[in-house]
């Protein structure tokens, strides 16, 4: 859209916007996440912050023909005499499908290969320079391109090393991400590299909601002029961006300050020095925006309110957060010592942070309405998991949920053969980025060229081509892509017994736990999980596939027990799960994971039906392991009998253990099924 929603028109969000604004103010602070649920005007404020920007001067000539590119107010050889122009500031978008061609640069091919020229494209790693580089749904980009633009947000440089070129770029801008944890979380090395992290969430004021609406509309059928009544407050902010720029240089972060900042981030137990160090420009960024030249303890606060809770995480399912009642027992305990000394006392401490979020008339409500009634969501949660040992009501013979035991490391699974899914890293496939197996004719444009593979296919055709020099006359259709082998994610689907014959003798607890450690597994492999459970009568999809690891841990905690056991019912389920998933998702190759003693007691001829369901798995060639939770002295032996029907492996829990036996799936009799 040519005009952008008002910055300052923005409902609420204070936090979203404060965070945006300190960014602004200083770029070393590293850049904000936010992280929200669908229609939260992430993407909005986002992209309306650009306009408050201060404008660029930029290079367009000079007499000696440098760059035009180069940001640099002086010549690389000289003060030579340059030519400016004022532009805004811009915003550039990295697509969640871009390749690394497009994010870095690339080298044109043909003209290298036909010419001799080295002709380097930059990509939007150089375009965003000084500006806004946003990442819509950023959990969802590859994870070797969002490696690519943190570690240029953190150098300021884009290094392009490949096809014998070797360029380098500035490369400063504000990064910032957005994404939905509904979809999957990001890897906690990469969330670090996020200057700051917002929590963003929808209003339950009726209030507050219908100003949201009124602006929408008004902006939508004039979205100019609805600017333009809000111009006046888009000038106050940009005018006050500027100010705190040029006070930001004054500002003292005084040695209490400091201690405060190191022993918050110690309390908290963050990993590495990063926390500090981004702690520290945002503590200064905040006193910027205020107005002062010292940094107070509300300023560290507010600094690891935003800094700290996606940096606390000690693993993967934990809910990111920070607890305020410890933070301001630290910030209390260390903050005798700087206001002794008279550090952190400027002018205006009557109102130490009047401007706190940024202004704007009719901003809404405060956000602490909306906070209190999610904490008592969750607290009311708890008793529905069954902690209080109560029985649940929703069936007989049902028990408590058990709580999972405690996760640990499991052997690898894997699907076998090679496919072409999604990035990951559990099973072989071809992809972009790995080592390369061979060469193809390119399907559509060339992203990887194969050398030699190029060469052997020109070299018989230089006579007829009428080649006179030195150098190879190539032709599109002489070119070759490399085919490279990596690792995909797939589509790990769980189907749980929580019969009563798994409640008995407390295996519920071990259970949870294998499953857990798997669920944590499919996390690092960058997996698509599912969740189906049988019990009773019937079997249930607890959660259908998804890349939110997180929910099926949820879902796995508050499982109940009890009831007769639905085998066949349980495999249906997953079966219909898996077709649906393959309309959806063809390249996704499954992992169906049967976590059961193989018992079955539900229905009329229970067995057979059970062994029928299994074998439609193996006629499609899905591969499968099934966890053997068969437990006492006397065994039956069923589970293993089931993954004979299925065509998989079974195993036990001990097995699953990664210091046990290797080679948990193996390329069984179905592969060559599964090849033809």
């Amino acid at each position: 859209m040519s005009t952008p929603f008002p910055f300052t028109a923005v409902v609420g969000q204070d936090d979203l916007r404060l965070a945006l604004l300190l960014n602004a103010v200083s770029p070393a602070v590293g850049g904000v996440l936010v992280r929200g649920e669908k229609g939260t005007a992430k993407s909005t404020a986002v992209r309306a912050l650009s306009a408050l920007l201060p404008p660029l001067e930029v290079v367009v000539g000079c007499r000696f023909s440098c760059a035009p590119a180069s940001p640099d107010p002086v010549c690389p050889d000289g003060p030579h005499e340059r030519a400016f122009e004022t532009r805004p500031s811009r915003m550039v978008e990295l697509p969640v499908g871009a390749s690394e061609d497009r994010l870095v640069g690339a080298l044109d091919i043909e003209r290298a290969l036909a010419e001799g020229v080295k002709a380097f494209e930059p990509g939007l790693l150089a375009d965003a320079h000084r500006g806004i580089l946003y990442v819509d749904e950023v959990n969802l980009l590859h994870d070797h391109l969002v490696d690519l633009l943190l570690d240029a947000a953190a150098m300021g440089a884009s290094y392009v090393e490949r096809e014998g070129v070797s360029v380098r770029h500035a490369s400063k801008f504000l990064l910032v991400g957005t994404m939905n944890p509904e979809e999957g979380e990001l890897r906690p090395q990469l969330l670090d590299r996020f200057g700051l992290t917002v929590e963003v969430a929808a209003s339950r004021e009726p209030d507050q909601r219908v100003e949201v609406v009124r602006r929408r509309l008004a902006y939508d059928d004039d979205p100019g002029g609805f600017a333009e009544r809000w111009a006046d407050e888009e000038s106050a902010v940009r005018q006050r961006i500027v100010a705190a720029r040029e006070l930001l240089p004054s500002v003292r972060l005084g040695d209490g300050a400091l201690r405060q900042i190191a022993a918050t981030c110690a309390a908290f137990e963050v990993d590495g020095m990063r926390a500090d160090i981004v702690m520290a420009r945002t503590a200064t960024a905040l006193a910027a925006w205020a107005g002062r030249t010292d940094v107070l303890a509300e300023d560290v606060r507010q600094a690891a309110l935003l800094a700290l809770p996606h940096r606390r995480r000690r693993n993967p399912f934990d809910a990111p957060g920070l607890d305020e009642d410890k933070l301001d027992e630290t910030l209390e305990e260390f903050a005798g010592e700087g206001e002794s000394e008279g550090e952190g006392k400027g002018e205006g401490d009557e109102d130490p942070d009047p401007d706190g979020p940024p202004d704007g008339p009719g901003d809404g409500g405060q956000p602490a309405p909306d906070a209190g009634p999610q904490r008592g969501g969750d607290t009311a949660a708890r008793p529905e998991a069954g902690e209080d040992g109560e029985p649940q009501a929703s069936g007989a013979g049902e028990q408590a949920a058990a709580r999972a035991a405690e996760p640990f490391r499991t052997k690898v699974l894997s699907v076998p053969g090679i496919g072409e899914g999604a990035a990951g890293r559990r099973s072989r496939a071809r992809t972009e980025h790995g080592r390369t197996t061979g060469a193809r004719r390119p399907r559509g444009a060339l992203t990887k060229l194969h050398l030699a593979a190029t060469v052997q296919a020109a070299a018989p055709h230089q006579r007829a081509r009428g080649r006179s020099g030195p150098g190879l006359v190539i032709r599109r259709d002489d070119l070759r892509q490399a085919t490279r082998e990596g690792r995909e994610g797939n589509l790990v689907l769980f189907v749980v017994d929580a019969s009563g014959s798994m409640a008995a003798r407390q295996r519920m607890s071990a259970v949870k736990g294998a499953v857990l450690s798997l669920l944590l597994d499919a996390y690092q492999r960058r997996d698509k999980v599912g969740l189906v459970t049988f019990r009773g009568a019937a079997a249930d999809v607890a959660l259908p596939p998804t890349s939110s690891v997180e929910a099926a841990a949820v879902r796995l905690e508050s499982l109940p027990t009890g009831g007769r056991t639905p085998l066949a019912a349980g495999l249906l389920k997953a079966h219909d799960v898996l077709r649906v998933e393959r309309l959806r998702d063809p390249a996704r190759r499954a992992l169906v994971v049967v976590v059961t003693d193989g018992r079955a007691t539900g229905g009329p001829e229970p067995v057979a039906l059970a062994g029928r369901a299994a074998r439609l798995f193996a006629a499609e060639g899905v591969a499968s392991v099934v966890v053997d939770c068969e437990s006492g002295p006397v065994r039956l032996g069923l589970a293993g009998q089931l993954a004979g029907e299925l065509e998989g492996t079974a195993v036990t829990l001990d097995e699953l253990r990664a210091d046990s036996i290797a080679g948990l799936v193996r390329d069984v009799q179905g592969t060559s099924r599964r090849a033809a």
